[in-house]
């Protein structure tokens, strides 16, 4: 979306609009809601932009529930915009600190700064690029104790904010494409820059991507504790946030925070340090930790919790003999282990009329797509098929899930 794009939007034809064609199917029929938008006094340019809207605003909705129908939204601020039910806890991050003034530093659309301004803070919401800036403007209109500055956060203030919120960009636009920056140095703002922004009289958060090196992470003081949080949400990785400060919990150093159906489950440890399982044979259960329990390298936690073991090392597999229910790993109840050969495998998945089936793999290098073209699975029964290692044996295990 350029400046322009913006302008058009901004207007109160276009404002009218979005409210009158809420509910237009802008998929099933694009052809018929772009002459309805026409025909409603439109031109092409504010056609566009309020399909975009339109678009945008119903695939919101999966982060932000009804408060999307008053949002705007870029591509790229919905794809990098923080959940809601995330953001509050954030937000409650700060409370429980006791801040008052927050600034968050690369604000994107504003989903963060609505949960801070939602609680009180006195937020100000900071962003590099001028069309962004101006969308956060106007999701935060409704509240007087936010405001947006178009700015960069290395030029920014801090002197009077006692807390700090940063989502360092970490990708970047190079003709027409995006790429990933490897370099946290070329990060914007970079890395060092970040958690530079905690100070004695300031707590800092950092959201990070859920893949963060641990060998990245800051030292903490007695003065400064640190607290490193990898968050799921519905079994979907999301994010690692890193809080410096009073933001951090006491005696905390890393956590795997599960959000699932309505609940939080969490696993906590006082260290950085992690400790694996042993390895061993392949018992009557297997169990797929959770991408936060994985990231927070809490798989050893877990085994131990579940009375078991891993099944190889470096792959993210628990086994047991018997079964649990646990927030932190899907479960699959463990049928017979068959050889990683298609032929075989196609033979066996038709013996046993399996036409349902899900193919998961780890540790070995296999594409399930090709793989499943080759089984031609048939039938009315359904099971999972397994394709990993079990010690240094290739394996494949059907199994059925708990």
């Amino acid at each position: 979306m350029n400046r322009d794009d913006v302008s058009a939007l901004l207007t109160p034809q276009a404002m009218r609009l979005l409210d009158e064609f809420a509910d237009l199917d802008t998929i099933a029929d694009s052809v018929g809601a772009v002459t309805a938008l026409r025909k409603a006094g439109a031109d092409a340019r504010t056609s566009a932009v309020v399909l975009t809207q339109l678009k945008l605003r119903r695939r919101a909705r999966a982060k932000f529930g009804e408060f999307a129908t008053n949002m705007l939204f870029t591509e790229a601020g919905l794809a990098q915009a923080t959940r809601l039910q995330v953001a509050a806890r954030h937000a409650e991050r700060f409370r429980r600190a006791e801040a008052r003034r927050v600034a968050d530093l690369g604000c994107g659309i504003g989903a963060d700064s609505l949960a801070f301004a939602s609680l009180g803070f006195d937020v100000v919401a900071v962003d590099a690029d001028e069309t962004t800036a101006a969308l956060a403007t106007f999701n935060l209109a409704p509240f007087s104790n936010a405001r947006v500055e178009h700015s960069v956060a290395e030029e920014f203030d801090l002197a009077e904010f006692d807390g700090a919120f940063l989502d360092p960009a970490r990708r970047t636009e190079l003709r027409g494409t995006t790429r990933r920056l490897a370099d946290p140095n070329d990060w914007r703002p970079s890395l060092d820059f970040a958690f530079g922004t905690a100070t004695e009289t300031r707590t800092t958060g950092v959201k990070l991507g859920p893949a963060m090196p641990h060998e990245l992470l800051p030292e903490a003081t007695e003065a400064q504790p640190i607290e490193a949080q990898w968050l799921s949400v519905g079994g979907e990785l999301v994010e690692c946030s890193v809080w410096l400060g009073a933001t951090a919990r006491p005696g905390v150093a890393r956590s795997a925070l599960v959000l699932r159906d309505g609940s939080a489950r969490e696993l906590v440890s006082s260290t950085l340090a992690s400790e694996d399982a042993p390895i061993g044979e392949l018992g009557d259960y297997l169990y797929e930790p959770d991408g936060a329990v994985i990231r927070g390298r809490f798989i050893g936690d877990l085994a131990r919790e579940l009375g078991g073991h891993m099944i190889s090392r470096e792959i993210a597999w628990v086994t047991a003999d018997s079964a649990h229910d646990t927030p932190f790993a899907q479960s699959f109840r463990v049928r017979e282990v068959l050889p990683l050969h298609p032929n075989q495998l196609k033979k066996r998945l038709r013996a046993l009329e399996i036409g349902r089936l899900e193919i998961k793999k780890r540790g070995v290098d296999i594409d399930p797509a090709r793989l499943r073209k080759e089984l031609q699975p048939r039938g009315d029964e359904a099971a999972t098929l397994i394709c990993t290692r079990v010690q240094d044996r290739r394996v494949a295990i059907l199994a059925d899930r708990c």
